[in-house]
């Protein structure tokens, strides 16, 4: 039987108050309501110095897919990130070196471990992982990011005129069976189960189209379930086990090739829709495709 607390001593309120407190008791200060929901970058590099600290830390990581002009892009990014962190909770990660290893290497090494197909599309792409860094790789190739929250919308949109990048495409909506515009390949960091995914982009996937999965070690569930459910439209065609470079962090790459079609929902809804959120340049940049 709990016996009540009798005195004034909590021993929660203890915890908190010592977590609190800095070198010679001092008291750190509080962020408000929005403590460990938005967290703000303490320092953002200028774009040479950030350009610098991605070379040394590229370099330290034994990653060399990245050339000049393009990690001078990538800081670009950087920046454009967190200036925008500092009103809006886009990326748990704040320092540069984190952002380097678990964003811009995370997103542009699966290069060394499969080869892409185009148009890309990339669904639930956030603040732009991994259709931007990709997107920084194949400047010529066309990459959609799909995203369905308004704000992160707005971001990518900034970032595409600021960094005046080309052939890049944003459906502010959720990817669903509704998306029937064709795609060759569809990528994803997100969270989300891969049977739903598959179940997202069958309509928009054209057969021999490729879903690039960029997952975690602990998958096969998801691959087991997926092949029980999904084994009439797709295929698993590649499952690669990996380590981003000199750190501990284990990834798995999951392909998955569409070899038949699912007949398309009965009315054109999800295409009018779909139309409507695309700008009039969008419109016509789909129409060659």
């Amino acid at each position: 039987m709990a016996h009540k607390n009798k005195t004034n001593y909590s021993p929660y309120k203890a915890r908190q108050e010592s977590r609190k407190k800095g070198l010679g008791g001092a008291s750190l200060p509080s962020s408000g309501p929005q403590m460990g929901r938005h967290k703000k970058p303490e320092l953002i590099y200028e774009l040479n110095e950030a350009n610098d600290r991605l070379a040394d830390v590229f370099r330290n990581h034994d990653f060399t897919m990245v050339n000049h002009e393009q990690r001078m892009q990538l800081a670009h990014f950087y920046r454009l990130l967190m200036l925008n962190q500092e009103k809006e909770n886009f990326t748990r990660l704040l320092k540069l070196r984190d952002i380097a290893i678990k964003h811009f290497i995370d997103s542009i090494i699966i290069m060394k471990y499969t080869k892409l197909q185009f148009p890309l599309l990339d669904v639930g792409t956030g603040p732009g992982f991994p259709g931007i860094p990709l997107k920084i790789m194949f400047p010529e190739e066309k990459i959609l990011l799909g995203e369905g929250v308004q704000r992160r919308v707005e971001f990518l949109k900034h970032v595409r005129s600021e960094m005046k990048l080309k052939n890049l495409d944003i459906l502010g909506r959720n990817i669903n069976k509704y998306c029937v515009y064709p795609v060759n390949g569809a990528i994803t960091r997100a969270v989300e189960d891969i049977g739903n995914t598959l179940g997202n982009v069958i309509n928009c996937l054209q057969v021999g189209g490729r879903v690039y999965f960029m997952k975690g070690p602990g998958v096969d569930p998801e691959i087991i379930a997926a092949k029980k459910n999904w084994s009439e439209y797709y295929k698993l065609v590649e499952d690669v086990a990996y380590t981003l470079p000199n750190s501990p962090h284990e990834r798995r790459l999951v392909v998955y090739e569409k070899i038949k079609n699912m007949p398309l929902p009965e009315e054109d809804e999800g295409e009018e829709l779909l139309l409507e959120e695309l700008s009039g340049e969008e419109k016509k940049r789909w129409a060659k495709y």
